[in-house]
């Protein structure tokens, strides 16, 4: 009778596995935000309940919460702007040199396409003006203010549930103790242990990024490469997608470097040093102390990467750290998922 109770349950949870993956992709636009929500409380949890000791009203907690999320916001935007006016300072000698390897690089494009350039133009603006190319351009420019809209969508919506969240109209610890451990001592610890987990890994995810982020600019600096501050906020950014993030902003700079620094020994040592500040903080002190905070092997999180970006896209990229773990702890604490949990480490 119990070995037909096992079998009963395994097949179960082959079955409801698949299901609720499914249910996460099909929702994802109400799930995405939800679960950046709950890691945004878990980040200030222990400041709400530090509030709630120094007996502070909730709504003024949630208030200064606010606050500090919409000063980060503002900080974000100065520097955005900042970039902005370094791109449009450039001076028309390197918008000459620009043009000029843009067409060298599309030439045979060009020439591939049959495409003629008209006495007045560039082989580049003759490729941009075809049709099959513009006509995918202005596709593209719509799928990206679609993309825009369901940004500012699920900010909003994630700024809506992390006030709820603070706001104690969910109490995900009370959520975890009714549906998974049934007792509060197990529930409250596993709850702290992760709020710990998730703090640990935001600050070193955001340590990591900015000094990646300014080693990508002192690099520009030293190289004479154009819009540093813009290179650095960029890497700085991109480097929260998990694993990809960081092939990307060292693939995008190395090709912009190609407009301003000759194919030689200059360009072969700045490829270097920018890949080299991606491998120190990417590929050797990130994974130091991710596995500290952890204890998630290499594999393990190639394949949740694999996963949640299959799910959720970017979004799933940048989640997949914080999700495993969650995951993990919550099997630690079962003797029947407990070695699931081992594997992972």
């Amino acid at each position: 009778m119990r070995k037909e109770l096992l079998a009963i349950r395994k097949l179960l949870l082959i079955i409801v596995v698949p299901l609720i993956l499914y249910l996460l992709n099909l929702l994802s636009v109400i799930f995405i935000p939800f679960t950046f929500a709950l890691f945004a409380a878990l980040l200030f949890s222990p400041l709400m309940r530090w509030f709630r000791k120094k007996g502070v009203p909730n709504f003024i907690g949630v208030i200064i919460v606010l606050l500090i999320v919409s000063t980060g916001f503002k900080g974000a935007y100065e520097m955005v702007q900042l970039t902005g006016k370094e791109l449009t300072s450039a001076d028309d000698d390197f918008v000459n040199k620009f043009e000029d390897r843009i067409n060298d690089v599309v030439s045979p494009v060009v020439d591939f396409m049959g495409i003629h350039p008209a006495e007045d133009e560039t082989k580049f603006q003759a490729l941009m003006n075809d049709e099959k190319i513009s006509a995918n351009i202005f596709g593209n420019v719509g799928n990206g203010l679609n993309m825009a809209k369901n940004f500012i969508t699920m900010l909003l919506m994630t700024l809506f549930f992390m006030v709820l969240l603070l706001a104690g109209s969910m109490n995900m610890q009370k959520v975890m103790e009714l549906l998974i451990f049934r007792q509060k001592h197990a529930s409250v610890k596993t709850f702290r242990q992760i709020e710990k987990d998730i703090f640990k890994f935001i600050v070193v995810k955001f340590i990591l990024s900015f000094f990646t982020g300014l080693g990508f600019s002192l690099a520009c600096y030293a190289f004479d490469v154009s819009f540093p501050i813009f290179w650095g906020v960029f890497a700085f950014l991109i480097n929260f997608i998990q694993m990809i993030g960081s092939v990307i902003s060292v693939v995008v700079l190395t090709i912009f470097a190609l407009v301003e620094l000759n194919v030689t020994g200059t360009l072969l040592f700045f490829i270097i040093i920018i890949t080299g500040v991606q491998a120190l903080f990417g590929g050797i002190i990130e994974p130091i102390l991710m596995g500290k905070s952890f204890s998630i092997n290499t594999v393990t999180v190639l394949i949740m990467l694999a996963l949640w970006g299959f799910i959720w896209g970017i979004p799933g990229l940048i989640l997949s750290i914080p999700l495993t773990a969650l995951i993990k702890k919550i099997m630690e604490k079962f003797p029947g998922t407990s070695v699931y949990a081992r594997i992972m480490s």
